[in-house]
């Protein structure tokens, strides 16, 4: 027991979004998604100093998993 009220005001607030939608400031909206455009490379550009370490680590991972522990020419 104890579902019936729950259950009734879900179905009261479901059939509210439903059938009564909020009031929307579109000109609100429309500053928001002509906003400030930057490029997709701004938004990384701060973590460019990072990119090399990875690539330098990849390379090693690929060299530990070819069997190869040292550099070449150290051997």
């Amino acid at each position: 027991m104890g579902r019936g009220r729950a259950k009734a005001k879900q179905t009261r607030v479901a059939r509210e979004l439903k059938y009564h939608s909020p009031n929307t400031d579109l000109a609100a909206l429309q500053r928001e998604l002509a906003g400030n455009k930057r490029t997709s490379d701004d938004d990384f550009d701060e973590y460019g100093e990072y990119v090399e370490d990875d690539e330098e680590d990849e390379e090693e991972e690929d060299d530990r998993e070819a069997g190869r522990s040292s550099p070449p020419g150290r051997r």
